[in-house]
């Protein structure tokens, strides 16, 4: 099998990622079919920024699949500490795992890695540029809940400039007929223009809107929530200034549409008031669990393993 890595969704057609999200219903359905497919193999989980769910998913994902673990979960844990490049580290790497994943504060770091690899690797985030896992558990949610993509019109609400998973999402449900996108954010935290041009270009209808009220969510089905990140701001003023600015508590939810599906990538601050946690509607906490999934799928996609 031809070696094959993963830096973005587009990398994936949207007949493999069809395929890549049976397999994971799969997965879900039926967990002791695969509990023991990757024995034997190992998972590197090489994450030079702090992460929760995205490295955990990844190690839950391949201990459920019967292989191990091995890496580690800051630069200041690694060589990195010593200056040692992320192509050098990937190749000794290489030498110790079947498969890797790896996020990265600066962009292209993964894919500059993978130039050098003799294992899969997988982008697990690059600054604000990708995160291609996320948006593989984005699709698999809504699929799942929603039962297709073709017509949906989707809300992106927050920070937008800086929210990778943002871009991500945009550019991977553009492939599909019909979808339009609301983009809900302050004017300083709007999607970046190349962004926006992209999507004129395929045609892709969207409006920007500041205020996230009856009016801007009347029409949504689903409502992508992102938090304000203090990490990709220059200065403590402008994200104090920004943190608050949408706030989706049970009043705001009493305005939403009824079978209106509010995601997050998690983790959360406060733009999302606890009181919405036990709405039929707040699916995030599912969507963290439809990562594990997805990320199973993947492991066994790029590993070449099939089970029958």
């Amino acid at each position: 099998m031809a070696l094959r890595h993963l830096m973005s969704p587009l990398d994936f057609s949207t007949g493999e990622l069809d395929k890549l999200m049976d397999l994971a219903n799969d997965i879900e359905k039926n967990p002791d079919k695969y509990a023991h497919v990757c024995a034997g193999k190992k998972i590197a989980t090489l994450f030079y920024e702090p992460s929760t769910r995205t490295r955990l998913s990844f190690e839950a994902a391949m201990l459920n699949l019967g292989g191990s673990v091995l890496g580690f979960h800051s630069s200041d844990s690694s060589s990195a500490a010593k200056g040692e490049s992320v192509s050098d580290t990937m190749r000794i790497v290489s030498c110790y795992a079947d498969i890797a994943a790896m996020r990265h504060p600066k962009e292209g770091a993964p894919l500059v890695a993978s130039m050098k690899s003799m294992i899969p690797v997988i982008n697990a985030g690059d600054g604000g540029h990708q995160h291609p896992t996320q948006t593989l558990t984005d699709l698999l949610t809504i699929r799942s809940l929603k039962g297709h993509f073709e017509g949906l019109t989707i809300g992106l609400c927050g920070d937008l400039k800086f929210g990778r998973t943002v871009h991500s999402l945009i550019n991977a449900l553009s492939r599909y007929d019909n979808i339009r996108f609301v983009l809900i954010s302050p004017e300083e935290l709007r999607v970046p223009s190349y962004v926006r041009e992209a999507m004129r270009a395929q045609n892709i209808p969207f409006e920007e809107v500041v205020k996230l009220d009856e009016e801007t969510m009347k029409d949504l089905d689903i409502l992508y929530m992102t938090r304000v990140q203090k990490e990709r701001f220059f200065n403590e003023e402008d994200y104090l200034r920004m943190k608050d600015f949408y706030i989706l508590d049970k009043e705001k939810m009493d305005l939403a549409p009824e079978k209106m599906l509010v995601l997050h990538p998690l983790p959360r601050v406060n733009e999302i008031s606890v009181d919405v946690d036990n709405d039929p509607r707040a699916a995030y906490f599912k969507q963290a669990q439809y990562g594990v999934y997805i990320r199973m799928a993947l492991i066994l996609t790029l590993l070449g393993l099939e089970v029958k």
